[in-house]
């Protein structure tokens, strides 16, 4: 069934893919800073802290897209015991904590001269920090349990239990009243961002999403390797 995206298969497109990635990151990151930086405009409110903005929201799109895909992932390995998937999310954990990360340091860095504190336990600001303890105790099991096996049923169980966390992030602020603002980005309404600030973003985004991609098939290709050299690559 799942004999399309077995490793061999993804080993040899990420072969390939890993060089296009490479240019495509250098010419959306370089378009990327050049709007943010210097096109995009100060807002009239917060000046050019919002300039975080472009780094700060990709940043967490991109963790809590990789923990959804990891979830998934782990119920399919749960329904197929296919270990292919438990690569997958192993190799893109590290990838989610490092934004995870990313997104709670220039959460900080925008909040203090807007709140005027680095740190407040906002419903955002904490699901955030949950998702990435979450993203620790994946990591964690797969380095500290030895057995494939094991490490795969238990990094699966945290990632399925995780998954009851990102409602919580995305709605945290309509649920409760906090100091982070509202959604101003919607898919299924008007959004209320400027398009002088939303094109920078998006090209961040893109860029950022671009970035995850040749990480992810860089790691992915490691463990592929590091599985054939175990003895596992019976998928």
């Amino acid at each position: 069934m799942f004999k399309i995206i077995n490793p061999s298969n993804i080993f040899l497109i990420a072969t390939k893919a890993i060089n296009h990635l490479t240019y495509l990151f250098i010419v959306l990151i370089f378009l990327g800073l050049l709007y943010s930086l210097f096109i995009s405009p100060v807002d009239y409110i917060q000046g050019h802290s919002v300039r975080i903005m472009y780094v700060h929201v990709p940043s967490s799109w991109i963790s809590i897209g990789c923990f959804a895909f990891i979830g998934l992932a782990s119920i399919i390995n749960f329904i197929y015991k296919n270990k292919n998937f438990s690569l997958f999310g192993k190799s893109l954990a590290p990838l989610g904590l490092m934004f995870a990360i990313i997104s709670i340091v220039t959460g900080a860095l925008w909040g203090q001269p807007t709140w005027g504190t680095w740190w407040a336990w906002d419903a955002r600001l904490t699901s955030m920090l949950v998702l990435g303890i979450f993203y620790l105790s994946y990591i964690l099991s797969w380095k500290f349990i030895s057995d494939f096996s094991l490490s795969s049923k238990v990094s699966s169980i945290i990632a399925i239990v995780g998954l009851i966390n990102l409602p919580v992030i995305k709605y945290s602020v309509d649920w409760w009243a906090t100091l982070h603002q509202t959604s101003t980005i919607k898919i299924v309404s008007n959004s209320t961002i400027h398009f002088s600030m939303m094109l920078p973003l998006m090209v961040m985004f893109f860029a950022l999403l671009t970035f995850s991609g040749l990480i992810f098939l860089m790691k992915y290709k490691t463990e592929i390797i590091k599985m054939n050299n175990k003895g596992l690559d019976r998928l």
